[in-house]
This record gives C-alpha cells, sequence and structure tokens, in this order.
C-alpha cells in the first residue's frame, strides 16, 4: 500500500439480506477471510439483491475491495470520531411533541 496509491483485490462473498417484520438487513461476508479497514470501499458485483416481505436471501457473489491510501485511511480515522459526534447530538423517543 502507497502513501497515495490505491490498491484493488477481489474476494469471493456472500450476501444476505432479510425483508422480516423483526429483521430488516444486509450483510457481506468475505468467505477468503478478507478484512476491510477504514477508509476502504467495497462493491458488490452483480444485479441488487432483493428479497421479498417476509424472506431472507442468500446469495454468492464477488467483491471489488478497493484498499485505501495510507493518507486516505490516516484521513478517516482522524476525521471518523468527528462525524460520529454529529450522531449523538440527535435523540429519538416515544414521545409526541406539540
Amino acid at each position: 500500500m502507497g502513501l497515495l496509491t490505491r490498491d484493488y483485490e477481489t474476494a469471493p462473498c456472500t450476501v444476505e439480506v432479510s425483508h422480516k417484520f423483526d429483521s430488516l438487513h444486509a450483510h457481506v461476508r468475505f468467505d477468503n477471510g478478507a478484512v476491510v479497514h477504514p477508509g476502504d470501499e467495497v462493491l458488490v458485483k452483480g444485479p441488487p439483491v432483493m428479497a421479498p416481505y417476509g424472506e431472507v436471501v442468500i446469495e454468492k457473489r464477488e467483491a471489488r475491495i478497493t484498499r485505501a491510501s495510507a493518507v486516505e485511511r490516516l484521513w478517516t480515522r482522524m476525521t471518523g470520531n468527528l462525524q460520529f459526534m454529529e450522531l449523538c447530538e440527535f435523540s429519538f423517543s416515544e414521545e409526541a411533541t406539540l
């Protein structure tokens, strides 16, 4: 990994999409043990995985991982905490406001 250059790798992955009343999620697991670090980008190849209501769909795909350069990784680590704190300024409650 260079200071300003990006590396690319492909990895087999399993995509799980759940569209149930009690669980609405999408997960990607790399089947070869690849790990994504701060600043990295992942693109799962193929058409979107659509799960009809009440079902869970699991598909095998291939993902392209774009590794962040050293500068991008450092920047992501430095600014990540600030962006997280922006989320903390909001709260959700069950009370209705007038």
